[in-house]
């Protein structure tokens, strides 16, 4: 059994949700023709360790809202200090620029440092503005482009753009989970993620890798989009819940889509290998 100090920190970065990162990094490096191997293996970590600086950053910039509307979480629980929050999300920041400049030198890290600052920047300031969709919708779409680097950028723009899309469309859906959300935003994420799935599969690379495409597209609608559609009908916080945690899972068959689209079927069957083990253990510690 796990001690329960770790636990909670296990708790507050939402560790397991950490399985439906991966795959920007492998998206992007696909559609930039530059593969995820050797050294560059360490993109993908650095993926993880700065998505679990953002959630640990996020329990603490949420701590006192937590306090009243989600008192079972590590912080407001009292399991977990704020200053050990705050610690631990400058230490996993670190880390994270210090694997990109591993896996990809300082290409990379020209990728990696506005990619850390969007994650700050929305977690301490724009998550309750307007503009927080479009917030974490840039760290997405940045952590696309971080697999690609900065000289494979421009390739790797459709793929970052779709996923950044569809991030912001699960965003403001999640906005309902505590009190509920409106139709409206539900059916914004519907078609949100009907329109990437299509654009998924749009051109690219034929054969087996557009095969894999399509049914990795037609995975997400099935599932999100479903969760989705619930939501729409029904706006309640139960409903709107279930389809956040649909999207966040739905972002692994859309990385696969994306990188069967530029011709990565291996690369494309690694990412979809990480969604049953996501699901399995979101049944214990929650991705939002």
């Amino acid at each position: 059994m796990m001690d329960p100090r770790l636990a909670a920190f296990v708790e507050l970065v939402r560790a397991p949700a950490a399985l439906t990162v991966p795959g920007d990094t492998v998206a992007g490096a696909a559609a930039a023709g530059r593969p995820i191997r050797g050294r560059r293996l360490a993109l993908p970590a650095a993926s993880v360790a700065l998505y679990w600086a953002g959630m640990a950053l996020n329990d603490y910039a949420d701590r006192r809202l937590d306090a009243t509307e989600r008192p079972e979480r590590p912080i407001p629980s009292g399991r977990v200090r704020p200053k050990q929050a705050l610690a631990l999300a400058g230490g996993l920041t670190a880390l994270g620029l210090g694997l990109a400049g591993l896996g990809g030198g300082g290409d990379a890290v020209r990728v990696a440092l506005p990619l850390a600052g969007a994650v700050w920047a929305y977690d301490l300031a724009l998550k309750s503005t307007p503009a927080g969709p479009l917030a974490m919708a840039a760290c997405r779409g940045l952590d696309v482009l971080l697999g690609a680097g900065a000289s494979g950028a421009r390739r790797a723009l459709p793929a970052a753009v779709a996923m950044a899309g569809y991030t912001a469309s699960i965003t403001a859906l999640a906005r309902g989970e505590v009190h509920g959300g409106s139709a409206a935003a539900g059916a914004a994420a519907v078609t949100a993620t009907a329109t990437t799935a299509l654009a998924s599969t749009v051109g690219g690379a034929g054969g087996w890798s557009r095969a894999l495409s399509a049914s990795a597209a037609a995975g997400l609608l099935a599932s999100t989009g479903r969760a989705q559609l619930a939501a729409a009908r029904d706006p309640s916080a139960p409903a709107v819940r279930r389809a956040t945690i649909a999207g966040i899972h739905g972002m692994v068959p859309l990385q696969a889509a994306l990188a069967a689209r530029a011709g990565s079927r291996f690369g494309a069957i690694g990412v979809l290998a990480a969604l049953p083990a996501a699901r399995l253990l979101a049944r214990k510690v929650s991705p939002t």
